[in-house]
C-alpha cells in the first residue's frame, strides 16, 4: 500500500488528485467543528455516550463525532446512505426506475439527480426530528446574545428552530457535495472516503481507551496484561479476515463457442463469471444494525419510565447484550440473502451467456445453467454471510469478555478496510493506464 502512494507520488496527475482529496478531507474535518448556535455541546455528549448501539451512536460514529459536539456536520452523509438504500430497493418494485437503471451512463446520473433530491428530503426531515429531540433534552440554549426585541414569544423559538434545522440540512447538503468533488477530481469514491474520514478520526479515542487500560496494567492490574494484547490482536485478525474475504472470489468456467462471420471466425476463448464470496460488501451489517438501532432510538426519543415493562423490553436490545449479537448474527445472513437476490439474477446471467454463445462446459444451456449458478450464488452467499456475521459480532462478544470497551466495531472495521482497498485498486489503476505502451510496442 504505502509502495502504491509512493509511486503515485511520483506522477503529477495522480499527486494533484492526491492533494485534492487531501484538501477535501481537511475541509471535512474543519467543518466537524464548526458548532451549530444555540445548542449546547456538553448536554448532548453526555447523552451519546449512553446511546452507542442505537441509531444516534451510529451517527456520531459515522461522523467522526460531530453530532455528540452538535457541529454542522452532525448528520454526516446518514440521510445519504437511506436515500440510496430506498432508490435501490425501489428500483428492484418500479420498472421505470428499473429500465432507467439499465440505460446506461444517462440513465445512472438520472438515478443520482433523483437520490440526491431524496437525501435533501430525508436530511430535513431527519433535521427536525433532531431539534425535538435536542429541544426535550435540553440542550437547546435558546437565542441567548439575539436581541430579544426582534425575537420575542413564539418567533424566538421559531428563528431558533429555523437555524439549528437549516444548520444540520446544509451541513449533510455541504458533505454530499464535497463527496461528488472527490469523485470527479480526487481518488476513489468520494461518499465512501468522506465516511472513511469520519470513521477514521475516532482512532485516537480508541488507542486512548486502550492506553488507559495499560496504565491499569503498570498499576497493578495483572489481568490487562493479557486481555490488551488479546484485543490488539483480535483486532489485526480481524482486519486480515476482512481483506482475504473482499478479495477471494468463486470462478465459474465459460466456454464461447466458435461463430463465423465473412471470412472471419470469432470466439473459441475460454473465460469465467467471478463470483465474490462478499458480494453484498458492508450493505447487509448497516441493514441490521439500523433494525436494531431501532429499540434504543426509540427509547431515546420517548420519555419511558424506568423499571417498567416497555424499559424492560428495550433493554434487552442493548448493544453489549448476547442476546443483541445473536440477533444481529442472524439478520446479516438474512440480509446478505436478500441484497444477494435483489442485485443478482442467475436467470438473466444464463441468458446474457447463451446471447453470446457461451456456456458453462458440461452444463446445457438454459434452465440448467440458471439452477448451477444459483447453487453456486447459494454456496458462496452462505460463506460470505457467516465471515461478515463473525466479523461483525466478534468486537462486541470481545467487549462483553474483556470488558474493554472500543470505539471501532466490526463494522467500522470492514468499512474502513474496504474503503482502504478500493482507493487503492483505484489508484492502482489509474496508475497502470498511464504506464501502458499500446500494443506497437
Amino acid at each position: 500500500m504505502f509502495e502504491t502512494i509512493r509511486n503515485a507520488w511520483k506522477i503529477a496527475d495522480l499527486r494533484k488528485k492526491l492533494l485534492y482529496t487531501l484538501m477535501i478531507i481537511i475541509i471535512f474535518r474543519i467543518g466537524a467543528a464548526i458548532p451549530v448556535p444555540f445548542l449546547d455541546a456538553t448536554v448532548l455528549q453526555e447523552f451519546t455516550q449512553t446511546q452507542s448501539g442505537s441509531l444516534l451512536g451510529f451517527i456520531d460514529l459515522f461522523s467522526g463525532g460531530a453530532f455528540s459536539h452538535a457541529t454542522i456536520f452532525a448528520m454526516s452523509i446518514s440521510p445519504y446512505i437511506t436515500s440510496s438504500i430506498v432508490i435501490q430497493l425501489l428500483t428492484v418494485a418500479i420498472p421505470a426506475l428499473e429500465r432507467m437503471q439499465k440505460e446506461g451512463e444517462e440513465g445512472r446520473k438520472r438515478l443520482q439527480k433523483i437520490t440526491r433530491y431524496t437525501t435533501i428530503i430525508l436530511a430535513l426531515i431527519q433535521a427536525t426530528a433532531f431539534y425535538f429531540l435536542l429541544r426535550n433534552l435540553g440542550a437547546s440554549t435558546g437565542s441567548a446574545g439575539v436581541d430579544a426585541v426582534l425575537y420575542t414569544d413564539g418567533l424566538e423559538g421559531l428563528f431558533v428552530a429555523v437555524i439549528i434545522i437549516a444548520c444540520f440540512t446544509a451541513g449533510t447538503a455541504f458533505i454530499v457535495w464535497l463527496g461528488d468533488r472527490i469523485s470527479e477530481k480526487g481518488l476513489g469514491n468520494g461518499i465512501s472516503i468522506i465516511l472513511f474520514a469520519g470513521i477514521l478520526s475516532r482512532g485516537p479515542s480508541a488507542f486512548m481507551t486502550l492506553w488507559q487500560y495499560i496504565q491499569l496494567a503498570l498499576q497493578g492490574d495483572s489481568k490487562y496484561f493479557f486481555l490488551v494484547p488479546m484485543v490488539v490482536l483480535v483486532f489485526l485478525a480481524l482486519i486480515v479476515g476482512i481483506i482475504i474475504m473482499t478479495n477471494a472470489e468463486r470462478r465459474i468456467p465459460v466456454q464461447y463457442a466458435k461463430r463465423q462471420v465473412g471470412r472471419k471466425m470469432y470466439g473459441g476463448q475460454s473465460s469465467h463469471i467471478p463470483i465474490k464470496v462478499n458480494m453484498s460488501g458492508v450493505m447487509p451489517v448497516i441493514f441490521a444494525s439500523s433494525i436494531l438501532a431501532l429499540p434504543g432510538t426509540i427509547k431515546a426519543f420517548l420519555p419511558i419510565a424506568q423499571g417498567g415493562m416497555a424499559d424492560k423490553i428495550l433493554s434487552i436490545f442493548n448493544y453489549n447484550s448476547m442476546f443483541y449479537a445473536i440477533l444481529y448474527f442472524l439478520l446479516i445472513i438474512a440480509f446478505n440473502y436478500f441484497y444477494v437476490a435483489i442485485q443478482y439474477n442467475p436467470m438473466e446471467i444464463a441468458n446474457n451467456l447463451r446471447k453470446n454463445n457461451g456456456a458453462v462446459p458440461g452444463i446445457r444451456p438454459g434452465k440448467p445453467t440458471t439452477d448451477f449458478i444459483s447453487k453456486i450464488i447459494n454456496r458462496i452467499t452462505l460463506v460470505g454471510a457467516l465471515c461478515l456475521g463473525v466479523i461483525a459480532v466478534l468486537p462486541i462478544v470481545l467487549g462483553a469478555v474483556s470488558g474493554i470497551g472500543i470505539a471501532l466495531g466490526g463494522t467500522s472495521i470492514i468499512i474502513v478496510v474496504g474503503v482502504a482497498l478500493d482507493t487503492m485498486r483505484s489508484m492502482e489503476s489509474q496508475m497502470m493506464m498511464r504506464h501502458y505502451k499500446g500494443f506497437l510496442e
